[in-house]
């Protein structure tokens, strides 16, 4: 394969940098983004490097973070504004190469292999940061290498406003001596699966035996390897983002809790996410997927497998609802989750219909052009009267959405 020049641009501490953007007293504060912050058991979805240098951290409980760190300043996302500036800089991105591939709202690939004329990768790295800071007023790291997981791992080396080259040649002095955890591609329960084979570092991914590495880990223990020894033939593709095999949403209750009445209504509001997001894709699937993980952090997932594709919140939320009940062993609960897998667009859907199921089809066509009208008039569903969805909570998914927006 001929030599590739990549970068993977990474957007630093986004919601927050966003945050501040937008109100400059909150520049060099410790600032965090939670979904609750009213709430004890409101999570941290970011933090400023202030935050973190206090040892705030994603994830972390809301009362953990303020013990840690008391004149920390809590605020609620706000996703209207993230999507707006993600679509601006992936816009900057497009400019310079149509070969952009984001991965999330708030990063990247580039292929600038082409990007004739507009100087060499240093210079085009260095003038994207600065128009994006000049631009949006947000810091950013770039790597630079020769394939994509060398140049995602080159712009986790330096943060924030970090340019980053790593050559295949730097592997031994750069990457090699890293802890095998540090490795994109690696989670917690991998890398101690490794640990216990003695691979500690990702020096001793590199010189593990292959087929040791396969028994414990199947075909992605050879995959991890190649990729440490700098090998990954994956193209930077611009239409990857419409690849799905599924679209799931999840979320922490506010308590533990045993309520049925609380955890309907969550399974409801994940319900009816699911299902925007399949419409918005002009999507179906035919497996459904609950999550449930209890007040002791044990988690379970269970699934069925339908005759028929199906799109529809009322669908989604009963096969849902089914599903916990049977599963549900009366523990205390602190996440739900569900997920439609199987899923592909409806152009592609060659269902085959008997006449029972036509006619019931056929006889919903008109309810739901009827509803559709209605919302584009008055912009909601006039049959849902339930409570709308805050759009400011935190979704599992989100960083999924809206990735072609900038094209648009």
């Amino acid at each position: 394969m001929a030599y590739r020049i990549i970068f993977h641009v990474d957007m630093n501490s986004f919601y927050a940098s966003v945050e501040a953007a937008y109100d400059p007293k909150l520049k060099g504060k410790t600032l965090a983004i939670a979904g609750n912050p009213e709430e004890r058991r409101g999570i941290i979805v970011t933090s400023s490097y202030e935050a973190r240098a206090k040892g705030v951290k994603t994830t972390m409980p809301l009362w953990q973070a303020r013990r840690l760190c008391p004149e920390l300043i809590v605020m609620r996302p706000n996703f209207d504004r993230y999507r707006t500036a993600s679509k601006t800089m992936f816009k900057i991105l497009s400019e310079v190469t149509e070969f952009v591939q984001p991965v999330s709202i708030d990063e990247g690939y580039m292929d600038i292999t082409a990007s004739e004329g507009q100087g060499s990768p240093l210079e085009i790295a260095a003038n994207l940061q600065k128009r994006i800071a000049n631009e949006l007023d947000l810091p950013c790291s770039i790597g630079i290498a020769p394939n994509k997981f060398l140049a995602k791992m080159a712009s986790d080396m330096k943060k924030p406003m970090g340019i980053t080259v790593l050559r295949k040649r730097d592997l031994p002095e750069k990457l090699w001596p890293l802890e095998v955890g540090k490795m994109y591609g690696i989670g917690e329960k991998t890398a101690n699966k490794l640990n216990e084979v003695n691979i500690f570092t990702i020096k001793d991914l590199v010189e593990a035996d292959v087929y040791q590495l396969k028994q414990l880990l199947g075909i992605n223990g050879e995959r991890l390897q190649n990729r440490a020894n700098g090998i990954d033939p994956s193209p930077v593709d611009p239409n990857a983002i419409y690849d799905f095999k599924s679209i799931g949403s999840s979320e922490t209750l506010p308590e533990d809790t045993t309520d049925e009445t609380a955890i309907k209504k969550l399974f409801r509001q994940l319900a009816r996410s699911v299902a925007k997001r399949l419409h918005r894709k002009q999507a179906a699937g035919q497996t459904v997927q609950v999550t449930i993980r209890f007040h002791d952090r044990k988690t379970i997932t269970r699934r069925i497998k339908l005759r028929e594709f199906i799109d529809k919140e009322d669908d989604i939320f009963t096969v849902s609802v089914e599903l916990f009940d049977q599963h549900w062993n009366g523990d205390p609960v602190r996440l739900l989750g569900i997920t439609v897998q199987d899923v592909a667009e409806k152009k592609d859907i060659a269902q085959q219909l008997d006449l029972f199921t036509y006619e019931k089809e056929a006889g919903k066509e008109k309810l739901y052009d009827a509803i559709n009208r209605l919302t584009e008039k008055y912009g909601k569903n006039p049959f849902i009267k339930s409570k709308p969805e805050d759009d400011n909570q935190p979704r599992t998914s989100f960083q999924k959405d809206f990735l072609d927006d900038y094209q648009k």
